[in-house]
């Protein structure tokens, strides 16, 4: 059948695409892997208009890297802005052709005598991964130890800091572009162009208009949004093969890490035991704090490597409202230390109100509120659970009470009335409501209230797979259901080759990372920001039609916030990437 096909292909004269294989040569030796669904053959693309065409497409669509795109040529694209505001577009190149060397250029962005310039925004092209597909009855949960059991294929997702491409034949290549447009920046429609160019090939040009309007969106660590996206600083020594804790670790922590910070992180991810979560990471946690106890029967605490990664990222990244530390109430319930008498590595098997337990916690609580007065941190610390049972919260509290009254307590997990009061920051799953008058109390008591989702949804979700606006309209959901921010578990619990393959052998997906190893961005990390940005919006309008006494443009506005709710998806009648446009195009026009 191949022959045959390649017979005709040479007697039309038609160029024929060469197999897309893994090993096709880029500028940083980052090979994609071989996508092996089917696809648009020679047929196809040699009916194209021109051998290399540009557009610009929508964000809101993964577009396929064998297909010929599903594109209405636009070659002007007009956005708007709040001064402050980073904003997101996606161009397409496609090619019937070997393009080699391809690279992209913007220009400043010009009204008048003002300027955005060029250094203010960035080109990415956007590379594909391997990905899988929901669960048969929904949701992204459960083992997944053979891929050939689940549908796979490559995926647009990973924005690369490849500044040259190379793109083979028969294939396309969106360009992700984001424009920060400055907080000091003149309202008006700035204008410029983005283009594409390579050897032997006529340079093609885009254009862009961004109108900044009259409003200044608050910098990211002034936003009112509580953002708890979990770090796990062991997969990035993994991946790059540096010691833990190293200069070398922290340098490669840094610029990922500041990535969290320019999208509002509020909180630092912490372990203070080992394998938390029993090892369910390509990476397991391990205790950042050092237990010993001595041959005379007393404990001493080692805090060297909670210390250091603490003071980096408050100091060196700016993420500074709140330190995590999991967990008192892990998946195993064995508790490290080190023994001085048998020199060994000790494991105390022990529940929630057992006296083993107690003894274990107590003693170490106790030091740990010490040490933390001494930092300054104690205020900032909090002891933190994570979808543990109502009971063993109950006496894990007792503890913590015991040891010092004044440590902040932390749960992601179902809502109880039981011990909501103790709880100074609780994230209950997607789908769950505060009751009105617990959340009015919490609030009053200055307690934080948030909701999480993780791979149980099959909507919204953040899967490689997904639909890129669920990124942004999850966000927008937390403020729709009057909760004061979001959590998610895992932000760079990187897979085992991450840049080319996001399935892992437990979840969907991408459920484990947005970032990528670089750093790299991805589609759902940028409209997760997006999605942010417009709740910072929200709760800037609210603040001023209140102040203002604008109970139309105040109620237009929560009318159209409300739908982002499940109930508000019933109806059907909106994709995700409908709702996020229509609200947006609301936040730039009131």
């Amino acid at each position: 059948m191949k022959k045959t096909l390649l017979l005709v292909a040479l007697l039309a004269g038609a160029m024929v695409c060469p197999a897309q294989q893994a090993g096709f040569s880029t500028t940083e030796n980052y090979e994609e892997l071989t996508d092996t669904k089917p696809h648009d053959g020679p047929e196809v693309w040699n009916k194209i208009k021109s051998p290399v065409q540009l557009s610009w497409g929508s964000v809101d669509v993964r577009y396929k890297k064998l297909d010929v795109p599903e594109v209405k040529q636009a070659n002007r694209l007009r956005k708007k802005a709040w001064r402050g505001e980073r904003v997101h577009a996606q161009a397409v190149l496609w090619t019937n052709r070997d393009l080699e060397k391809v690279n992209v250029q913007v220009s400043d962005l010009k009204n008048g005598s003002a300027v955005i310039p060029a250094s203010a925004i960035s080109t990415h092209f956007v590379r594909y991964v391997m990905t899988d597909e929901l669960n048969p009855g929904g949701g992204g949960c459960g083992h997944r130890e053979n891929k050939a059991e689940w549908d796979s294929s490559l995926v647009a997702d990973v924005l690369d800091i490849a500044k040259e491409l190379d793109i083979q034949a028969c294939s396309t290549r969106p360009i992700w572009v984001k424009v920060n447009v400055p907080s000091d920046a003149r309202p008006g429609k700035y204008r410029g162009q983005l283009t594409v160019s390579a050897p032997d090939v006529r340079p093609l040009s885009l254009q862009l208009e961004v109108e900044v309007l009259n409003r200044t969106l608050p910098a990211p660590q002034d936003w009112a949004f509580h953002l708890d996206l979990w770090q796990n600083p062991y997969a990035v020594a993994r991946y790059y093969n540096v010691p833990l804790w190293s200069k070398e670790h922290f340098d490669l922590l840094r610029p990922v890490m500041k990535m969290l910070a320019d999208v509002g992180q509020r909180a630092i991810t912490t372990s203070i035991m080992h394998k938390p979560w029993n090892g369910q990471t390509e990476d397991h946690f391990d205790s950042m704090i050092g237990r010993m106890k001595k041959i005379d029967g007393t404990w001493s605490y080692d805090y060297t490597v909670f210390d250091k990664w603490v003071t980096f990222m408050m100091e060196e990244v700016g993420i500074d409202d709140m330190i995590s530390c999991y967990t008192m109430i892990p998946w195993a319930l064995r508790f490290d230390y080190y023994d001085q008498a048998t020199s060994r590595i000790q494991f105390i098997e022990a529940a929630p109100g057992e006296e083993a337990y107690t003894e274990y916690w107590l003693t170490f609580l106790k030091d740990f509120s010490r040490h933390l007065r001494e930092k300054g941190w104690f205020e900032k610390t909090a002891i933190s659970m994570d979808e543990r049972p109502m009971e063993a919260m109950r006496e894990a509290i007792k503890v913590i009470r015991q040891a010092d009254p004044e440590f902040k307590i932390t749960l992601a997990g179902n809502y109880h009335p039981e011990i909501v009061d103790d709880l100074y920051y609780l994230a209950i799953p997607y789908g769950q409501k505060f009751p009105a008058d617990v959340k009015a109390k919490r609030e009053a008591q200055g307690q934080i209230s948030c909701v999480y989702t993780c791979c149980t949804e099959t909507f919204p979700n953040i899967f490689t797979f997904s639909d890129p606006a669920e990124a942004a309209w999850t966000a927008i959901h937390a403020v729709a259901g009057d909760y004061d921010g979001f959590l998610r578990w895992s932000i760079n619990a990187w897979t085992a080759d991450p840049l080319h393959d996001s399935r892992f052998r437990t979840w969907a997906a991408g459920d484990t990372y947005s970032i990528y190893p670089g750093p790299r961005s991805s589609i759902r990390f940028e409209r997760l920001m997006e999605g942010l940005q417009m709740c910072e919006k929200i709760h800037v309008l609210r603040q001023e039609f209140e102040a203002k006494g604008a109970k139309g443009k105040l109620s237009k506005l929560n009318r159209t916030v409300a739908k982002f709710t499940p109930e508000g998806m019933k109806d059907g009648k909106q994709t995700a990437g409908d709702m996020v446009s229509e609200l947006d195009g609301l936040l730039n026009a009131l």
